[in-house]
């Protein structure tokens, strides 16, 4: 698929990779909405870069915990817009809990990970998927982890959400052909973000130490494939770690 033209929607587009993906689509030739939490003035920034490139940028504030949030933020970047075609499930929280410390991962954290790790994606494909049908060539790329294919991660908590989200994109891909084809990449560590960073660091040392290539994610390839997803024709179902190299993620 051609991206020019196309309209696309990266959730949690203030942050690190998100602002990456963002900034990649725009310079495919896509116009690009993203999301913020509390920082509309980083979003902004996103928005300046992908104006620079020629492209029309929008931002919106989004609760992805909450269902009329999410209904909003759509409606108001369909009715900009007048159209949507790409949706990237990127925003995501995390937290640090060691995975023996069952105490410390409250009944209230994990809810908060699953709800927006999980059911806000869900919620927000969806609210899109009237407008990714519209044209018979939609896309959505949910952006997992490495800790959903094998145990590993910032906590328990996040390791099953993203679990879920490899999962939901599976289940995603079927409900959701022929039209709109929906896939899933796995980062593992992603240097110089701010997930990781919540990381605990001997757990953040040994991930750069079991990577073959001797180093791990960056953002720009995360960006890269995403873009490449949305550009493809003939692929959905699918999920591709990029982490240097995992031999966990080797399957």
């Amino acid at each position: 698929m051609n991206l020019a033209g196309k309209v696309a929607f990266v959730t949690g587009g203030s942050g690190d990779i998100g602002g990456a993906i963002a900034r990649a689509l725009a310079a495919a030739g896509a116009d690009v909405a993203i999301s913020y939490g509390g920082r509309p003035q980083i979003a902004q920034v996103t928005v300046d870069a992908m104006q620079a490139m020629g492209r029309r940028g929008f931002s919106v504030p989004l609760d992805q915990r909450d269902a009329a949030s999410i209904d909003a933020a759509v409606a108001s970047i369909a009715g900009y817009f007048g159209r949507l075609d790409i949706l990237v499930n990127n925003a995501a929280w995390n937290i640090g809990i060691r995975f023996p410390d069952l105490d410390a991962l409250s009944a209230d954290i994990w809810d908060r990970v699953q709800e927006t790790n999980l059911r806000g994606p869900y919620l927000l494909a969806r609210a899109c998927a009237a407008h990714l049908r519209a044209h018979k060539a939609g896309r959505i790329v949910n952006i997992a982890s490495v800790a959903g294919r094998t145990p590993t991660g910032s906590s328990i908590a996040y390791a099953v959400s993203k679990a879920g989200l490899v999962h939901l994109t599976h289940c995603l891909a079927v409900a959701m052909a022929p039209d709109i084809a929906v896939n899933c990449i796995a980062p593992g560590l992603v240097e110089g973000t701010q997930m990781a960073q919540r990381l605990p660091e001997e757990i953040a040392e040994k991930t750069r130490r079991q990577a073959v290539l001797g180093r791990t994610a960056s953002a720009q390839d995360i960006a890269a494939q995403a873009v490449l997803f949305c550009q493809a024709d003939s692929i959905s179902g699918q999920v591709i770690a990029i982490d240097g190299g995992m031999l966990g993620s080797m399957h």
